[in-house]
């Protein structure tokens, strides 16, 4: 009768099951079990843990891609000293993702260089590694992107794509003024999202000039409506960071 080869089977079924983790593991696991005395039960389970904790870690990787966050902008990297004392709270309430859950929107609203974009894309990668789906764009590029698969009759494809994330952060909202078409697709992302899933942006400007915005009245007083409806607003009445900095730098020279 023909001696199996074990490991040679149990290695092709670990690559069937997708289980890398166990199949680079098993050996050098199994042999620290016996070493430890560990039953059958003890060792499974720890294989179990390292091929459940490396399939998340693969997981955040591949969402922290899709969410094309600038990864320089962490909150490790944010100097959240220089913000006032009720926007330090609000982020470390903001942390716990629950705002996700009761789709609530949070809209951040500050000078230019005051960190309202560095602040923001810091939370979306807290949350990612909560393993919350989060994308981020410039206002600019995505209202290009929509209008474009307007022109294709893809918006409404692209309006589901972008419904399974949790969470979108839109920059600079009223950075780049835009024609009435362009604004018409983004009132209808903001439309879409509408208690279906959280809208974060970031704006140098007011709601008082919003309708510069989006070119009409009633259309920027429906979009306010909805934005503010459930949602947390950020003041960041502070001097711009990158101003603090050149200032400076020129101090010690």
């Amino acid at each position: 009768m023909r001696k199996r080869n074990v490991s040679k089977e149990l290695e092709g079924h670990l690559k069937e099951l997708h289980l890398p983790t166990v199949r680079r593991m098993y050996e050098d696991m199994g042999r620290r079990a016996a070493s430890e005395g560990m039953d059958y039960s003890e060792y499974l389970l720890e294989l179990a843990i390292n091929e459940s904790e490396d399939r998340r870690q693969r997981r955040i990787e591949r969402r922290l891609r899709e969410s094309q966050l600038p990864l320089e902008k962490s909150l490790e990297s944010f100097d959240m000293k220089r913000m006032p004392k009720k926007v330090i709270h609000q982020a470390k309430v903001l942390q716990e993702g629950s705002f996700l859950k009761q789709k609530e929107n949070i809209l951040a609203f500050g000078n230019p260089g005051s960190g309202k974009t560095h602040l923001l894309c810091g939370l979306g990668q807290h949350l990612v590694h909560q393993e919350h789906r989060i994308y981020y764009a410039t206002c600019e590029l995505l209202v290009q992107e929509l209008l474009r698969a307007k022109k294709e009759l893809k918006l409404d494809k692209m309006l589901k794509k972008l419904s399974k994330y949790e969470g979108m952060i839109i920059d600079d909202i009223g950075y780049v003024q835009h024609d009435r078409e362009e604004m018409e697709v983004l009132f209808t992302l903001l439309a879409q999202r509408y208690e279906r899933g959280s809208v974060m942006i970031t704006s140098n400007l007011p709601f008082s000039e919003w309708d510069g915005i989006f070119k009409d009245p009633m259309t920027t007083a429906a979009a306010i409506d909805r934005l503010v409806h459930h949602c947390v607003i950020l003041e960041l009445n502070v001097p711009s960071y990158r101003m603090e900095h050149a200032k400076k730098n020129v101090k010690e020279k």
